[in-house]
């Protein structure tokens, strides 16, 4: 198989990678640059737990060919804090018990922090429907819709 050049910002850092023609952005962001951050889950585009943000808007690495990145920003759960301290969000989902079992954990505060960037006061309904493209199975998803709704009211640390 053929390999493509491919040139991106993975986290804020410019990244230049080799990658089979077809290889999804999952494969390349686990495999070769070592950012196990964004989960595999059902490798269908049904779960969330691979999602990301590629240019501030939320997508499914499983089903994102790495090719289409050239030239662009790829965010996942690892750029969202900064050295030890934890972005507002991952505190929020600390404080409420958000996270159990933490499959979904990645996928969601990609999701909750593209909710939040572009509308920064969601209502219950708008973080309802913002984390609707990922399944937790663990937490009944209120702790998640509280610790998002914590943000955006302003009421986690920062």
């Amino acid at each position: 198989m053929t390999k493509v050049p491919l040139q991106f910002r993975h986290n804020g850092h410019e990244v230049a990678i080799f990658v089979d023609g077809g290889t999804n952005l999952l494969v390349a962001l686990r495999e070769l640059i070592g950012d196990m951050t964004p989960k595999f889950g059902c490798g269908q585009g049904g779960c969330g737990t691979c999602s990301v943000l590629i240019d501030g808007e939320l997508h499914l690495s499983c089903l994102t060919l790495a090719e289409t990145v050239t030239g662009r920003s790829v965010e996942t759960l690892d750029g969202m804090k900064q050295g030890p301290n934890l972005h507002r969000l991952q505190r929020a989902f600390a404080d409420h018990f958000a996270a159990q079992c933490g499959y979904c954990t990645p996928g969601m505060l990609m999701a909750a922090k593209a909710l939040l960037d572009r509308n920064p006061s969601p209502s219950r309904d708008e973080v309802v429907e913002g984390i609707s493209g990922n399944i937790c199975r663990c937490t009944g998803y209120e702790p998640i819709i509280n610790a998002i709704l914590a943000v955006a009211g302003g009421r986690a640390s920062a």
